[in-house]
């Protein structure tokens, strides 16, 4: 494995541990859901961490912000996920509770990572 600063950022393993978490949750999706909403809500969520390594390997202020932007952006996308499978009824109240908690801090962390970058 490389030795990458973005590796050693608090931010970018929330983010590596967010994505187990929906690894977690997604598995107990409807088998009927693997390539529909599980496949999109996973794919969403490694995008985060992805973007976040990308970003920071990136030289200029500019790109590297762009990048960091499209990670919160793909964090928004996994709670619009999220909330379709609640209207479907694929989550229960304490799952809720738990990702509810972890994708307000993980926004919170990534805006903050953001704005201090400019």
């Amino acid at each position: 494995m490389l030795r990458l600063n973005h590796k050693n950022l608090d931010v970018w393993q929330i983010a590596v541990k967010f994505v187990s978490l929906i690894y977690q949750i997604t598995s107990k999706y409807p088998k009927d859901e693997l390539f529909g909403l599980t496949n999109q809500t996973r794919r969403a969520s490694v995008s985060i961490s992805a973007n976040i390594a990308e970003g920071s390997s990136r030289k200029s202020l500019v790109e590297r912000k762009r990048f960091h932007e499209i990670s919160r952006s793909s964090l928004v996308e996994v709670d619009n996920h999220l909330e379709i499978a609640i209207t479907l009824n694929y989550l229960d109240d304490k799952t809720v509770k738990i990702i509810d908690k972890k994708l307000n801090e993980l926004f919170a962390r990534l805006s903050k990572f953001i704005e201090r970058a400019g």
